[in-house]
């Protein structure tokens, strides 16, 4: 790939690392991969119901730690704007610090030329004790568009905020945030490939190190029908 100047590239793009430079005091690092599957299928016309797969594995935690499936009905208000509603079911695997879920959500998707933006609610029900908890998820992304059709830079952050605290384990306030920046690689007309660095970051919380999280990242995308959409990791 030929190199852009400097001066071309967004400043988005330039701006990046430095939301990866964290203190470097006590803290607990992990290297991971992230594996996402989505598939879009029309139903209705401006309606789309998305199936996700999810999987991560974590060196620290023995292997795959994480599995979710989901399903995601969404419809497009307007030129750029789309709502969603959906389900998931997260399970638990190996040395996961974390349990069991079902999670219900809602999220407005917005695209505006090359900037992309989700603001999702999650709402948690362990199976570890009753309780729901609330997350709230801002995302934002940019998409830095190359010469062929498809094929194009991105970076993205997105913060975690918890409003509530639950006697399942969550606690309330900013608890983490992640970072990505990678490439979208087309594939055929009706799919995309998304590869990338991953950067998860946590603060610490009482008592504890923050955990800081280095992952690849890939994320397929199968719109079928050549359905056009804002790609967003999760």
């Amino acid at each position: 790939m030929t190199p852009f100047p400097s001066r071309t590239l967004p400043a988005a793009l330039l701006g990046i690392p430095a939301l990866f430079c964290q203190p470097a005091a006590a803290q607990t690092q992990d290297g991971q991969i992230w594996f996402q599957v989505n598939t879009a299928v029309p139903v209705a016309k401006r309606t789309r119901v998305t199936l996700e797969q999810i999987a991560r594995v974590s060196e620290r935690q023995d292997g795959l730690y994480q599995s979710e499936f989901g399903v995601l009905l969404s419809r497009k208000l307007v030129r750029g704007l789309e709502l969603g509603v959906g389900y998931r079911k997260v399970g638990a695997h190996n040395g996961s610090s974390g349990g069991n879920e079902d999670r219900l959500r809602q999220q407005l998707v917005g695209s505006f030329g090359p900037i992309a933006t989700r603001f999702r609610v999650d709402e948690r029900f362990s199976t570890q004790a009753g309780g729901v908890g609330i997350r709230i998820r801002p995302l934002i992304r940019y998409n830095y568009k190359l010469g062929p059709p498809g094929l194009a830079l991105f970076a993205s952050h997105e913060s975690f905020y918890l409003p509530n605290a639950t006697r399942w384990g969550q606690r309330s306030g900013y608890e983490r945030m992640r970072n990505i920046v990678g490439a979208t690689l087309p594939i055929g007309g009706e799919a995309s490939l998304d590869i990338g660095y991953l950067n998860q970051y946590r603060p610490g919380r009482g008592g504890r190190p923050g955990q800081m999280d280095h992952a690849l990242t890939t994320q397929l995308t199968i719109n079928l029908h050549d359905l056009s959409f804002p790609s967003l990791h999760d």
